[in-house]
């Protein structure tokens, strides 16, 4: 691992544009705005990824900090894939103190299923019981 890895909650080391480039093309956030996820950062607890400084990773937690806790827009810059650095940012949010007393996790992943599942995520035990409203412009 990077000795030279950390992560921080400091949002004002947060790379905006990083994350808008990042986002902008991705399935699940393609078409967002810099204004909308500069809305997004301030409304969540957010993790910035960093290798010598430069950020190379993000996931943001949007929670009550009690009860709840939705992990979204998860992701590492390709160029540092492979490392390990996803499992890293997870096990962050994690051990955040901010989080520890949250009793109920919960995100959606197309493809990373692996990841999550070593940090005790599962499938939804009544998905039935799941509802959701999408709104269209």
């Amino acid at each position: 691992m990077n000795s030279n890895l950390t992560v921080s909650t400091d949002k004002s080391k947060l790379d905006v544009t990083f994350i808008q480039n990042f986002l902008k093309d991705i399935y699940w956030a393609a078409g967002r705005t810099t204004q909308e996820i500069q809305t997004t950062i301030d409304a969540s607890v957010c993790f910035g990824l960093y290798v010598n400084d430069k950020q190379v990773g993000f996931a943001r937690v949007i929670t009550d900090f009690a009860v709840f806790a939705y992990v979204m827009d998860v992701f590492i810059d390709e160029s540092h894939r492979g490392k390990g650095y996803s499992s890293v940012l997870v096990a962050a949010m994690m051990k955040e103190v901010q989080l520890k007393n949250v009793k109920i996790w919960r995100l959606a992943t197309r493809d990373a299923h692996s990841l999550y599942e070593k940090f005790g995520f599962k499938a939804l035990a009544h998905p039935e019981r799941m509802m959701e409203k999408i709104v269209t412009k």
